[in-house]
C-alpha cells in the first residue's frame, strides 16, 4: 500500500474541537482574550497539536457561523474588552459594563446590545490616522463596511429593499454614500481591523505552542451578505436580485424532508469564466486566518442540491454539476499546496469519491455513524484509512454521552454487539454499563484507529451530556450556545497526554 504522505495526516496526532464562542469568560460569549490562551495552554499540556474551531465570521440572525454578512469577516463579539482596556481604547469600568454571568450558554442578544456600544466608544478614541489602519482600510473590506453602514441606514433591511443605485452597487452612489457617512463606514472598518489585530496575536501565541489551528470555510454565502450584494453575477439571482435557486440537502439522517438552507447557489459557469478568482481570494484569506482549512459540504463541489427559491421543503430539489477538480487546480496554481480537509459526510456517490481521490484531501470519519450493523460501514475503525480525520462527533452531532443516552434499548444492544469486539481487539477495557463509561471507551477507540489525526469535541473530552450539544441541523433556533463554564481542569491534562501517547498521537 502507498505510504501516506499527506502533510496533515502523515504524522499521527490529535486535536480538540471548541469554537471561540464556547470559551469561558465573563463577557457573555467567548473572546480572543486570556481564556483563549489558557485553553491553548491546556491543549499543549495535554499533548494536542491541533485546535479546531468553526468559522470566525460575523454572524447574522440565528447566530450561525455558517450564515455570515461577509465571508472574510471576523465576529465582533470575539473582540476581547480587556484587550481594549490594555490599549487605552476603553476604561475598566466601561469593560465591566459588558460583563454577563457565565451560565454555560452564549447570550448573543445581550452581547449584541453591549459589545457594539463598547466598540463605538473604542472607535471614538482610536487614531484613524494610524498607518496600519490606513493600510487595512485600503484592503478588501470596503464592501463589508459599506454594506454594514447602508444596512444600518435601512434599519437592517435586506439589500433587495434598498434604493436602486445602492442595491445595484453603483459606484457613483457608493462614493456619495461613503462621503456622507464616513464615520459609520470607518467604524465598521475599525471593527474588522481590531478583530484581525486580536486574532493575529492569538494565532501567533497558539502557533508558538506548536499547535495548528483548523478553521472552516463554508460552501455557501448568506443571501443578505456583502458577498452577494457586491457580486450578484456569481450567484443565481433574478434581475431584481432576488433568489431563483437556493441550496440545501435532500432527506437524510438529520431530516425526513431534507434541509432548506436558503443560501443562493453559485453560477459556476461565471466563476469558471473568471478563473475562479473570487474563490481563490476567499481561500487565500482563509489560509491567512487558519493553518488548515476544513471545506464544509465538500460534496457540493462535485454535485450540489438546488431547490426552487419558493419551495417549502427540499424534497423537490435536483442535483446539479459543480466545478469539480477545476476549482482546486486553479487554487493550487495560484496559491501552492493547500492543507485542506474535506467534509465528505452525508449523501455521497461515485463522483464525490473520485473528486476526493483526485485532490488527495483527507476526509472525515465520524464514529457515531459507525454502528449500523453493516460490516462495510466506512466509519467503523477497521475500515478507516490513514489519510483521514477521525471524530467522535462534529458540531452537528450530539455529544457521545447524549448520543448513547438517546438510543433505544434495541439500538444500544446492537451497538454493543459491534462495539465490544472492537474494544477487545484494541485492548481497551470493556466498560459500557453507563453512557459515560461507554463514551469514554468510544473516545479511546477513536484515538486508536488508523486516521492520521483524531479530533475530539471538548464535550467528549469532558464526557458531558446532550445538554451541551452545539447544533441540531434543520432546527433554526437555540443552537450555537454551548460554553464552558470554567477553564478546562488542569488535572485532566496528564491523563489526556498519557492517553494520546498510548496511541502514538503527538
Amino acid at each position: 500500500m502507498k505510504e501516506n504522505t499527506n502533510p496533515i495526516t502523515g504524522v499521527r496526532s490529535a486535536g480538540a474541537l471548541l469554537h471561540i464562542s464556547s470559551l469561558p469568560g465573563t463577557y457573555g460569549v467567548g473572546t480572543m482574550g486570556k481564556e483563549a490562551r489558557e485553553f491553548a495552554d491546556f491543549l499543549k499540556d495535554s499533548g494536542f497539536t491541533y485546535w479546531q474551531i468553526l468559522p470566525l465570521v460575523q454572524t447574522g440572525q440565528g447566530d450561525s457561523p455558517y450564515q455570515s454578512v461577509y465571508a472574510s469577516s471576523g465576529n465582533p463579539f470575539f473582540i476581547d474588552p480587556d484587550i481594549l482596556v490594555e490599549k487605552g481604547l476603553v476604561t475598566e469600568r466601561e469593560a465591566a459594563e459588558n460583563r454577563i454571568k457565565n451560565d454555560g450558554a452564549a447570550h448573543y442578544s445581550e452581547v449584541y446590545e453591549k459589545r457594539f456600544a463598547l466598540l463605538r466608544k473604542a472607535f471614538g478614541r482610536f487614531d484613524r490616522t494610524d498607518a496600519a489602519f490606513a493600510a487595512f482600510s485600503a484592503g478588501g473590506f470596503l464592501d463589508y463596511a459599506l454594506f454594514m453602514a447602508i444596512r444600518a441606514k435601512y434599519n437592517n433591511a435586506e439589500f433587495r429593499f434598498w434604493e436602486k443605485p445602492l442595491r445595484f452597487h453603483q459606484a457613483e452612489a457608493l462614493e456619495k454614500f461613503r462621503a456622507e457617512n464616513a464615520d459609520e463606514v470607518d467604524f465598521w472598518l475599525f471593527v474588522q481591523f481590531e478583530f484581525y489585530r486580536q486574532w493575529d496575536s492569538l494565532k501567533k501565541y497558539v502557533n508558538g505552542l506548536g499547535i495548528r489551528i483548523i478553521g472552516d470555510i463554508p460552501l455557501y454565502m448568506a443571501y443578505d451578505s456583502a458577498d452577494v450584494w457586491a457580486n450578484p453575477r456569481l450567484f443565481k439571482l433574478n434581475k431584481n436580485l432576488t433568489r431563483t435557486k437556493v441550496a440545501g440537502v435532500p432527506p437524510d439522517y438529520f431530516s425526513a424532508t431534507g434541509q432548506l438552507w436558503g443560501n443562493p447557489v453559485y453560477d459556476w459557469k461565471v466563476h469558471e469564466s473568471e478563473g475562479f478568482a473570487w474563490w481563490i481570494e476567499r481561500i487565500r484569506l482563509a489560509f491567512s486566518l487558519y493553518d488548515v482549512v476544513r471545506i464544509d459540504h465538500f460534496r457540493g463541489f462535485d454535485r450540489y442540491f438546488e431547490i426552487d427559491a419558493d419551495a417549502e421543503t427540499a424534497i423537490g430539489g435536483k442535483w446539479k454539476k459543480g466545478p469539480g477538480i477545476a476549482l482546486f487546480e486553479a487554487a493550487k496554481a495560484a496559491l501552492g499546496e493547500l492543507d485542506f480537509i474535506a467534509e465528505d459526510l452525508g449523501s455521497l456517490d461515485a463522483g464525490v469519491y473520485r473528486l476526493m481521490r483526485k485532490t488527495g484531501y483527507p476526509g472525515m470519519k465520524v464514529l457515531q455513524f459507525a454502528f449500523d450493523g453493516n460490516a462495510d460501514n466506512p466509519y467503523l475503525p477497521q475500515n478507516i484509512r490513514e489519510n483521514s480525520i477521525c471524530y467522535t462527533g462534529t458540531h452537528d452531532n450530539d455529544t457521545l454521552v447524549g448520543f448513547l443516552d438517546n438510543l433505544q434499548d434495541w439500538e444500544r444492544t446492537n451497538l454493543n454487539a459491534q462495539l465490544v469486539p472492537l474494544l477487545k481487539k484494541a485492548k481497551i477495557p470493556v466498560r459500557i454499563s453507563t453512557s459515560r463509561a461507554a463514551a469514554a471507551a468510544m473516545r479511546e477507540l477513536a484515538l486508536s484507529c488508523k486516521s492520521g489525526v483524531c479530533v475530539l469535541p471538548v464535550q467528549d473530552i469532558l464526557l458531558t451530556g446532550g445538554e451541551t450539544r452545539m447544533n441540531v441541523p434543520a432546527v433554526p433556533e437555540g443552537n450555537w450556545r454551548y460554553r464552558l463554564k470554567k477553564p478546562m481542569p488542569q488535572k485532566l491534562a496528564p491523563e489526556l497526554k498519557k492517553l494520546l501517547e498510548k496511541y502514538a498521537r503527538t
